[in-house]
């Protein structure tokens, strides 16, 4: 009999363990995914609350995930200096793109990933992390590029359409229309507007066209614009500065925003660049635009969690909540038209440009010095050889 008790006294303890720990030993057969992810600074409690629905979102894992506190500038940096202990998922910019590739830093992006990646984000965007016709990124941002800036009281919206137009209103108005032509940045509006092409051929030399008829005309175009009396060039400061009351109107990005509204009040707005004459044709202005993107490391030892992150951390909901907490522009083209996006000037223009963007990802740091130095000599008038001269000797430089 007290064998039988004992027997019965173990059997019932046994059971009640079970139903005491039964969560305990479900966990215990899940499978144990250990990240790590880094995100700047100023992001890093966003992060974690989106890590955090990830993990809900997914119970039929543990994720274990730790974080770290690199920027999207420094990423590569970081992750050149040890790739076995970088992190598993991480943000860089998109000019970060080729070198990374290179390095074999990032993981390629494929299957539902790449339909999610090319069905929910801009052109541009989805450019921004494609290298040789393969995809190495999740699209985060797309408001790194530039617009223009205007003042109400001077112009109209369908003022704002054309640049001859823009440049008539403001010379009768007695204002200027700012724009650094001695900066390759948005100098190549007119060039890439015009169909010219920035590439990188197989050896990886800069293979740049220009100078061919397209890129002659827009150096006319540009020489113009820099000939017109209502035209004004210079750095950021003599826009903020003369933005109200000299200058009317100027090319800028989302980092002056704050200042314009400032300075602008009411007559604050912002729009995509202008159309502009070649060869007697208008023609929308290009832009070079600038992305930040999430990328896997190749070295991770949980791809498919990694992905998944990746692919989580740049969805539409926190695309739209990086825009609700940060302010940051979406990649994400249904993000980027809504209401909320758009009643935000500078990002609705950021996101109206996007159409007309060509990703910086092709150009090499010998094109820079080349170009300023032609918006240069158009800026001080320099007419002592021809603008066909000026840009077979601009893209000799750039392509040697």
């Amino acid at each position: 009999m007290k064998k039988l008790l004992s027997v019965l006294v173990l059997a019932l303890l046994v059971t009640s363990i079970i139903f005491a720990t039964g969560t305990v030993e479900t966990s215990a057969t899940k499978e144990v995914v250990n990240l790590k992810v880094w995100a700047s600074n100023e992001d890093q409690t966003m992060v974690k609350e989106m890590v955090e629905a990830f993990k809900a979102a997914n119970p039929e894992k543990i994720y274990n995930i730790d974080f770290g506190v690199v920027s999207e500038a420094d990423a590569k940096a970081r992750y050149l200096e040890d790739p076995e202990v970088a992190a598993d998922v991480f943000a860089f910019a998109n000019d970060q793109l080729k070198d990374l590739v290179k390095a074999g830093a990032l993981y390629q992006v494929s299957g539902k990933y790449l339909e999610n990646v090319k069905a929910n984000n801009g052109e541009g965007s989805v450019g921004s992390c494609t290298l040789n016709g393969k995809v190495y990124g999740f699209p985060m941002t797309a408001d790194n590029g530039y617009f223009m800036y205007y003042d109400k009281s001077v112009f109209s919206e369908k003022d704002m359409m054309n640049l001859d137009t823009m440049l008539s209103v403001a010379q009768k108005a007695g204002k200027k229309v700012f724009m650094d032509l001695s900066n390759g940045w948005y100098i190549a509006s007119f060039f890439l507007g015009a169909g010219c092409k920035l590439t990188i051929d197989e050896n990886g030399k800069q293979v740049c066209d220009f100078n061919n008829e397209k890129g002659v005309a827009a150096g006319e175009a540009i020489k113009a614009f820099a000939a017109n009396p209502a035209f004004i060039t210079g750095d950021d400061a003599v826009l903020t500065g003369g933005m109200g009351t000299s200058i009317a109107a100027g090319v800028s990005g989302t980092w002056n925003a704050n200042a314009m509204k400032e300075i602008l009040g009411v007559n604050y707005g912002a729009t995509k660049l202008p159309e502009f004459t070649l060869a007697g044709v208008p023609t929308q202005m290009s832009s070079f635009a600038g992305y930040k993107l999430i990328g896997v490391n190749k070295l991770t030892k949980f791809p498919v969690d990694a992905l998944s992150l990746a692919d989580w951390l740049t969805n539409e909901s926190n695309q739209l909540k990086r825009f609700k907490t940060r302010g940051m522009g979406p990649s994400n083209t249904k993000i980027a038209s809504s209401p909320e996006v758009l009643a935000a000037p500078e990002l609705a223009s950021i996101a109206q440009q996007g159409a007309f963007a060509v990703s910086q990802n092709d150009v090499l740091g010998n094109y820079w010095s080349p170009a300023e130095a032609f918006g240069a000599a158009m800026e001080a008038k320099d007419y002592s050889t021809s603008v066909k001269a000026q840009l077979d000797a601009m893209v000799a430089q750039i392509v040697q």
